[in-house]
């Protein structure tokens, strides 16, 4: 079975809650690795956001609810040339071998208002 999972954010909304709650909004979202790699760059910190919004629901789970993920349990990290690419942990991880997904496919991108992420995965269940 095929399984999606897509994500749009304005980025302003990012924006805005970077201003208000600046690191410690970025430590409950993102990890160490994407902090760094972003550098405080609203366009692509909301393009990771809408990714780890897009992996939520390709696994069927909620971020922080019972039974769902944490944010940081779903890393984009850059692939070996250079595309974006997933690390999962933890709760998204294990839901994943549920799902019998082994490699989840991440597309991004972003304009000056507007982040989107699509996730496709492969399940062998």
């Amino acid at each position: 079975m095929l399984r999606t999972g897509i994500d749009l954010i304005e980025i302003e909304r990012i924006r805005a809650v970077i201003a208000r709650y600046g690191d410690r909004f970025e430590r409950r979202v993102y990890t160490k690795g994407e902090i760094t790699y972003c550098a405080g760059r609203a366009t692509s910190l909301a393009a990771r956001f809408a990714a780890k919004e897009a992996v939520s629901k390709l696994l069927g789970v909620g971020i922080q609810h019972l039974d769902g993920v944490d944010w940081r349990e779903i890393e984009v990290v850059s692939g070996e040339n250079g595309d974006p690419a997933l690390k999962l942990y933890g709760k998204a991880w294990q839901r994943a071998r549920e799902l019998g997904l082994d490699e989840i496919a991440l597309s991004f991108s972003h304009t000056h208002e507007h982040a989107i992420a699509l996730v496709v995965a492969q399940s062998s269940t």
